[in-house]
């Protein structure tokens, strides 16, 4: 039940982070043009891209609820995953016109208005800074969540170089100061993509999850009662918070009845241990492996309940 409301909390944090952010942006723009602020612009741009990571972390939240069906058994996990890839994408195209636009205005720098550049960027900070708080919790769970916390740190850092930056302009009257906060504000948009790909990358290929060790996990499957050994052991990530695990475990040869405990045992722990709930787990015993390959297995002392052969 917690973990209900929990979620319906998140739900709105991120749906008013949305509008908030989208109202912002709009501001922010205008007065870049006004403010003749390349900085301000694209810190807009990085602004519009945090409202698409909003608008994904929340659409993919949505998803994510929906029940599996007869043809996405799995349900929509994978969708909120290939959501933040996508909008990765767009954030790299992005940085390349910030880096392209700031080249430019190095060349011919333009006077701005650094006054409007301080309010706007004080207002970015209040907003990015509010979001944040309400997404600190949720951030832990999901890539998308993690994803849009990323983005508003990057605006909050993007927020402050700007006040910075307007003061520094109202003192030097250095107008380049705009364009370089601007190639700053690009390497931070390249830097949170980055991770972003990396990352989703990762699920959409099916690879380890983030934070396991597949050698720990086997470790630990041998060590529970009734195991003799673990192989062809997959682990990968269904969505960005759900990971499933199948594998083939040998067992001594014993009725299925008696065989129960071990499996829930197996589960317990890698449920508990690992945070894996989706598991299948395929029972072979000691005879028919030995017969099909005809090689001994080894069977060590300490785990075997055979101590009275010692």
């Amino acid at each position: 039940m917690h973990s209900h409301h929990h979620g319906k909390e998140t739900g709105r944090v991120l749906w008013w982070s949305l509008i908030a952010t989208s109202t912002f942006v709009v501001v922010e723009f205008i007065a870049g043009i006004q403010a003749h602020s390349l900085a301000l612009l694209s810190d807009a741009g990085h602004n519009f891209t945090d409202a698409l990571a909003l608008l994904l972390a929340w659409f993919g939240f949505h998803l994510q609820a929906k029940p599996a069906d007869e043809i996405k058994t799995f349900g929509y996990h994978r969708a909120g995953v290939l959501t933040a890839f996508v909008n990765a994408l767009t954030l790299a195209a992005l940085a390349i016109w910030i880096f392209y636009e700031s080249y430019q205005r190095l060349l011919r720098p333009q006077a701005v208005h650094e006054i409007v550049m301080m309010v706007v960027a004080g207002v970015g900070l209040v907003l990015n800074g509010g979001i944040m708080w309400g997404l600190r919790a949720a951030r832990r769970h999901d890539i998308n969540i993690r994803s849009a916390f990323i983005h508003m740190l990057g605006d909050l850092l993007g927020s402050i170089g700007i006040v910075i930056g307007a003061a520094a302009i109202r003192y030097t009257g250095l107008q380049q100061i705009d364009p370089v906060l601007s190639i700053l504000i690009g390497a931070l948009i390249v830097w949170t993509a980055w991770g972003i790909i990396q990352e989703s990358l990762n699920i959409l290929l099916e690879g380890l999850p983030r934070g396991l060790d597949l050698q720990s996990v086997t470790e630990a499957m041998r060590q529970v009662e009734g195991v003799l050994d673990v192989h062809d052991l997959h682990i990968w990530s269904l969505g960005s918070s759900t990971r499933a695990l199948s594998c083939h475990v040998l067992i001594e040869d014993l009725p299925p009845s008696a065989s129960d405990c071990t499996l829930k045992c197996l589960n317990d722990l890698l449920a508990e241990r690992f945070r894996i709930c989706h598991t299948t787990v395929q029972f072979e015993h000691v005879g028919c492996a030995v017969s099909e390959s005809g090689c001994v297995i080894p069977v060590d002392s300490g785990e075997s309940h055979e101590h009275h052969h010692h």
